[in-house]
């Protein structure tokens, strides 16, 4: 059967988790994602006992997955240079994805994962890494108060990583519920997934380096 996982409490929850990292930064994330693990499993007792436990996983997989990770989106938001912040972290995230397609394409020829995805290459994330570092320099420059290049070229190598991290990930679920395309998970949203999982792992790595490089804001 489809997992049953409890929508209610995830679309609730995910809402609050959202609004709580904008306004009361990572430690009201963490409540908000506690509370809402909490609803998952309580709201999935008023259903018979079969399965409660795959549901309940499913539940609290797809609360870490995406609302919590784009709790991150907003507390760069929440800086006073936050849309910059924001818009570094989509430019890096694209730039990477676009770096390892672009490479891998025309240059690849050494798999990086074949079991997992036949796709990527080695190649492919040389390019990722390059692409984003380049980016990431002249961002963290003139994008970013108090950035500095040397900064932007450790989080392009950490959001190449961790995007290209984040795809194989995507790729390990999907042969696990044996689904070609998460889009098939969320209807009408075809490609979604496929953004998101590179964008999603990618947000708490910028969210941290910007902290820990020019502070919170």
């Amino acid at each position: 059967g489809d997992p049953g996982a409890p929508l209610v409490p995830l679309a609730v929850g995910g809402a609050m988790m959202v609004v709580a990292g904008y306004v009361w930064d990572a430690r009201g994330a963490w409540i908000a994602m506690a509370l809402t693990a909490l609803a998952v499993l309580v709201w999935r007792m008023t259903r018979p006992p079969e399965d409660y436990l795959r549901d309940v996983t499913a539940g609290v997989f797809a609360v870490f997955y995406v609302p919590f990770l784009a709790t991150f989106v907003s507390m760069m938001l929440s800086a006073d240079d936050g849309a910059w912040r924001v818009l570094v972290f989509l430019l890096l995230t694209v730039v990477s994805d676009t770096g390892a397609y672009a490479v891998g394409w025309r240059f690849g020829t050494h798999k990086l994962a074949p079991r997992i995805s036949p796709g990527k290459t080695r190649e492919g994330l040389f390019g990722a890494v390059a692409f984003a570092m380049v980016v990431g320099a002249l961002c963290m420059q003139f994008l970013i108060d108090g950035g500095r290049w040397w900064q932007g070229l450790l989080m392009g190598l950490a959001v190449a990583a961790s995007a290209t991290l984040g795809d194989l990930g995507e790729s390990m679920i999907k042969r696990d519920l044996g689904i070609k395309d998460m889009g098939t998970l969320l209807p009408g949203h075809g490609g979604i997934m496929d953004r998101l999982d590179s964008l999603l792992p990618t947000a708490p790595i910028v969210w941290l380096l910007l902290v820990v490089f020019v502070g919170s804001g």
